[in-house]
């Protein structure tokens, strides 16, 4: 059975650490600055044989306007309403605050089943502030240390009755790997793709960009719900979230990034711990949307976060938001496909798609244009097809012959997808120039209709011996085997 567990508390009380110790993994940032969560993060929880989905939430702060504190507080409950259980978290060391107080207060009303526990407990330091949590009235709490993992036996004795009992939910499924191909595959083109999203293996989709380009808004219509906190303020989104989702009849898991700014501006810590999660989020996705500010788009930040897309071999779409705002819609499209082919020909053909993550319009062109990158990053192309081919791209325009030493290009497979790349075996691979690398790379693009894809091809070196040696080999014992009993035969015969 299957349960979610909601990590509930004032700031800095170590709910993100208990977070990570449940889950097994650094999922959530941690630092000693107080409010570092902000959005609902969610991971597989295990406890001895327990199995559940846990949600690391932000600090709760006593505040109820729209300030960011305001609006991170409703996140908050909003999970508390949503989860089986609630796991109160309280600092020992600090002993019981009017805010824990005042929380607990609203867990009895609103929390189906609370669990409470002191954090921070180990030692002497916090037996008076577990002793306090009594008064909370919320039972007895549990002593435990998120830090060191005492304490996590209790917690497993007081959820294993309860699971019985809670609603059975779907489980988080780890992202997708690439595929690796033998050299020798072949593949049938006629053959239904089994590359297309499912329930149980999502399309992974991370957005990208700078600080208030708007990817928070963005994903919350593709949810159609406040599901990420957003607001005016640059720079809401700290860690890389991921939510599940149909995105029109698509199942994907998308994750929220913290915007990106230029690396000789950002000094803090908490910043650069957020920028990491962003790349790591980048890595485990295998499409990219890169969302630019349609009144300030191509930055040179907006060019290095693409760059970086295409450098770690991800599917790539870009999106130009705040299409709404825009009054030349014509000229600023003509405006927008110049600046891109001409700063970022790594992704020739890759789509361009303006969107509006206000209003919502756009996304329609976003997930065909999302579809259309993710198909391509799966494109298989049989050895066949590839050699005929490379024949007559060679023919066409031989490889240079530096030195006098003639490079011949012999046999072409395809060894992998997502993305594409194939292996040349060809003779002198150290003398085969990077313009010539480009042209290939470029007639795979127009010729086998795959635009905008990262396409990595490898030359490894054969030396004198032909691919087809065997068949060679084969003929002519053939036709040595036939002169022989020719030379047997009785003259006259």
């Amino acid at each position: 059975m299957s349960f979610t567990l909601a990590i509930v508390g004032r700031p800095n009380v170590g709910k993100s650490t208990l977070f990570n110790r449940l889950v097994g993994r650094k999922l959530a940032l941690v630092d000693d600055q107080p409010g570092v969560t902000r959005d609902l993060r969610e991971g597989q929880g295990r406890l001895g044989d327990l199995r559940f989905i846990v949600i690391d939430s932000a600090g709760l702060e006593m505040a109820e306007d729209d300030s960011l504190q305001g609006r991170m507080r409703r996140l908050t409950e909003r999970a508390v309403d949503e989860a089986d259980v609630v796991l109160f978290v309280i600092d020992a060391r600090v002993g019981v605050t009017a805010a824990d107080e005042y929380f607990a207060d609203i867990l009895r009303r609103r929390a189906r089943h609370v669990i409470l526990a002191a954090n921070k407990a180990e030692g002497r330091a916090g037996e008076a502030g577990a002793l306090e949590a009594y008064g909370l009235g919320l039972g007895e709490p549990l002593r435990i240390s998120a830090e060191h993992g005492e304490g996590l036996e209790d917690i497993y004795a007081v959820l294993k009755p309860l699971a019985a009992d809670l609603t059975a939910q779907n489980a988080v499924n780890e992202p997708a790997v690439d595929v690796a191909l033998p050299e020798d595959a072949e593949f049938d083109e006629d053959a239904p793709p089994d590359w297309l999203p499912t329930e149980d293996r999502p399309l992974q989709l991370a957005v990208i960009g700078r600080p208030n380009a708007g990817k928070s808004t963005l994903i919350n219509n593709i949810l159609g719900e406040d599901r990420l906190l957003t607001g005016p303020e640059a720079g809401i989104t700290r860690d890389a979230i991921s939510v599940r989702a149909e995105f029109m009849g698509t199942p994907m898991r998308i994750f929220d990034t913290a915007g990106m700014r230029r690396k000789g501006k950002v000094v803090d810590k908490l910043e650069k711990l957020s920028v990491a999660d962003g790349l790591r989020a980048v890595r485990f996705a295998e499409v990219v949307v890169v969302l630019l500010d349609v009144a300030i788009p191509f930055e040179q930040q907006d060019l290095r976060i693409a760059d970086l897309a295409e450098t770690e071999g991800r599917a790539v779409v870009l999106a130009a938001n705040k299409w709404d705002l825009e009054e030349d819609k014509a000229d600023k499209l003509k405006e927008l496909r110049s600046s891109f082919e001409r700063l970022l020909p790594q992704l020739k053909g890759a789509p361009l798609v303006t969107v509006s993550a206000r209003t919502g319009k756009g996304l329609d062109r976003l997930h065909n244009a999302i579809m259309q990158a993710y198909a391509v990053w799966n494109k298989r192309i049989s050895t066949s097809r590839l050699n005929q081919w490379l024949s007559a791209m060679t023919e066409t325009h031989p490889p240079p012959a530096p030195g006098g030493r003639r490079i011949r290009l012999r046999y072409m497979t395809q060894v992998k997808t997502r993305p594409p790349a194939f292996v040349v075996k060809a003779t002198h691979t150290d003398k085969i120039p990077d313009s010539y690398h480009r042209y290939l790379v470029n007639g795979l693009r127009t010729d086998f209709d795959m635009p905008g894809t990262p396409i990595r091809i490898f030359f490894r070196d054969q030396g004198t011996v032909n691919p087809y040696r065997h068949k060679a080999q084969k003929i002519s014992q053939s036709g040595a085997l036939s002169k022989h009993r020719n030379r047997q035969k009785p003259k006259g015969s």
